[in-house]
């Protein structure tokens, strides 16, 4: 749970007891803690074995590298959800960039690089149909910008008359640099998620990486209901 205090609590956010605090447009709410299944699938698998791999991996460099990334993190603080500035420590940030780097495929990194700019993805749109078990995803800028991945991240089949799909998104594949839209997912989706239901709504978020540095960029999403 984090918290900040004024005269009395001003802010919350994270769990508490059996109740979990946030905000949205309407201001700071509290609500009921619901604890989500743990299916313990494979993809799941490969995330938690990522992250255990980059720990190991912290302890097998250099302690002049490690000497490094604890210098670097200065260069790569970031702003908490208070406003606040915050900056990792170094084997997080190894850890961190390391593993966005995996996910788009590009060797771990043993010394920290500079901060560099992510491009930023300018639009997003994506559309589905049962009929023929399709999923296109257009994206921009295209082709993908040189040095960069875009991350296509989905999310399961949910009712049409849901809105708050924040925490639902998983990792479906990346677009490389030079990779052109539409990325057609239809089979991607179907194997990661089932066959398409028209009228069932999906998620859709593109999120860019810099393939130098790990920094991942501003996602930008948006949402679709399937086509008969």
């Amino acid at each position: 749970m984090k918290m900040k205090f004024g005269a009395i609590v001003v802010d919350g956010r994270g769990k508490i007891g059996g109740h979990v605090a946030s905000k949205n447009r309407g201001g700071a709410y509290l609500r009921t803690k619901v604890t989500p299944s743990n299916p313990q699938t494979s993809f799941q698998a490969a995330v938690r074995n990522r992250l255990t791999n980059f720990s190991q991996s912290w302890r097998g460099i250099t302690q002049n590298e490690r000497n490094a990334w604890n210098s670097a993190v200065s260069n790569f603080t970031k702003t908490d959800i208070f406003g606040d500035i915050k900056q990792p420590s170094g084997i997080n940030l190894f850890i961190k960039l390391n593993s966005n780097l995996d996910q788009v495929q590009v060797a771990a990194l043993t010394l920290p690089p500079l901060p560099a700019d992510v491009p930023a993805v300018i639009s997003v749109q994506a559309q589905a149909d049962q009929t023929g078990q399709a999923l296109d995803v257009a994206y921009g800028p295209s082709p993908v910008p040189a040095d960069t991945a875009f991350i296509v991240e989905v999310t399961a089949q949910v009712s049409p008359g849901r809105n708050f799909l924040k925490n639902e998104f998983r990792v479906l594949t990346f677009a490389d640099a030079a990779a052109v839209t539409p990325a057609l997912l239809g089979a991607d989706y179907v194997t990661r998620f089932g066959a398409l239901i028209a009228g069932q709504k999906i998620g859709v978020r593109i999120q860019p990486i810099n393939k130098i540095t790990g920094q991942k960029g501003q996602a930008l999403s948006t949402s679709l209901i399937v086509a008969a």
